[in-house]
């Protein structure tokens, strides 16, 4: 199928690894002229010269509103615009409720939440000025399927679908679409850690905890961020035309739920 996004200009955050990798490599395949950015410069390298085709790599936390803005004007320096942007953001730390600090939640806003709102702000002037842009929030299933362990990430999880929503319907006039994609259990290094907090709490191991998980899981296996990267292509191409303000789930059929 051709997307139609050749030529196009697009900034994928943390996408050293995991899931921010798999969407660039899904972009650069259709095309796309892609800036990165992390917080490793050495991985960061890595996964451009990995990645091939025109990549701008950028250190950046995207923690930091100074190293946002600073990645956004070493774009535009290299590639003239913005036409898609990819929000992803580490998340926050597994814990219970009673055991999460004041400080954390307020980490938690800042890492989760309020970068994605600045990554969008400095996108969407130009975007609305042509006509045309795409953003994806990469988010989670806890957005819809709450995970006790994942508090704070479940409550900023379901904020960025509200966001999202909002975002569609004030940018939807000028051509400007919004998606958040929430994958399930995708084999990347939070997973991983993820699998590691939780069979410590169980008293089980790494092995069980995957081996539980896959059995949970109705296709019985976890994710390939690959899988993951082409939905988010499609997201940000013009076939994706008609679809905006949506919350897709990429999960392998965990979330029973109908809404």
């Amino acid at each position: 199928m051709e997307l139609g996004i050749t030529g196009r200009v697009a900034m994928v955050a943390a996408a050293s690894k995991g899931l921010g990798k798999a969407a660039a490599a899904a972009l650069v395949k259709e095309g796309c002229r892609v800036s990165i950015c992390g917080r490793d410069q050495a991985a960061l390298e890595a996964a451009r010269a990995e990645l091939g085709g025109s990549v701008l790599a950028v250190p950046c936390d995207v923690t930091n509103p100074t190293e946002i803005e600073d990645w956004f004007k070493a774009t535009l320096a290299a590639f003239g615009q913005v036409d898609i942007l990819v929000t992803n953001t580490g998340g926050p730390p597994a814990a219970t409720f009673l055991d999460l600090t004041e400080a954390q939640w307020e980490s938690g806003v800042q890492s989760t939440l309020l970068n994605v709102v600045r990554m969008s702000r400095l996108v969407l002037p130009g975007m609305r000025e042509r006509k045309w842009g795409r953003i994806v929030h990469i988010t989670s299933l806890v957005a819809k399927q709450p995970a006790p362990l994942l508090t704070i990430s479940s409550t900023l999880r379901a904020g960025l679908s509200a966001l999202t929503k909002t975002m569609a319907t004030e940018f939807g006039p000028d051509n400007v679409l919004v998606n958040a994609l929430l994958p399930g259990h995708v084999m990347t290094d939070r997973q991983l850690h993820l699998a590691e907090v939780r069979s410590q709490k169980d008293g089980t191991t790494v092995e069980e905890y995957f081996e539980k998980a896959n059995a949970s899981i109705p296709v019985r296996r976890l994710g390939r961020p690959e899988e993951i990267g082409d939905v988010i292509a499609f997201l940000c191409s013009d076939r994706a035309s008609y679809l905006t303000g949506s919350s897709i789930q990429v999960d392998g059929g965990i979330i029973q739920g109908t809404l």
